[in-house]
């Protein structure tokens, strides 16, 4: 599996700006992805060291469409955490 294929996209959200200021990273991956292959991705994708990796499957809400109920789609997600004094510029704005 590519690195660019591992991550899909980063998370943007208030409990994820908050993790940020602790050096924590949150990224939607790969449902088929591993830790270490999350770690490995990150680490090479933006040259950062990473300390720790933890991911969950989020599920899909209930939604109701034309009346109907219907489910959004289940995804993965990864927090990642990055060795003190590290930080992933595409984030920051630099």
């Amino acid at each position: 599996m590519n690195y660019e294929n591992i991550l899909i996209a980063p998370v943007l959200s208030e409990k994820s700006n908050d993790l940020r200021e602790q050096g924590k990273y949150v990224f939607k991956v790969d449902p088929a992805a591993t830790k270490i292959e999350i770690k490995e991705a990150v680490r090479k994708l933006f040259d950062v060291k990473v300390v720790d990796c933890t991911v969950c499957n989020v599920d899909g809400k209930i939604k109701r469409v034309r009346g109907r109920p219907g489910r959004t789609s289940s995804w993965k997600k990864a927090v990642v955490r990055l060795a003190p004094g590290e930080t992933i510029k595409v984030f920051e704005g630099v």
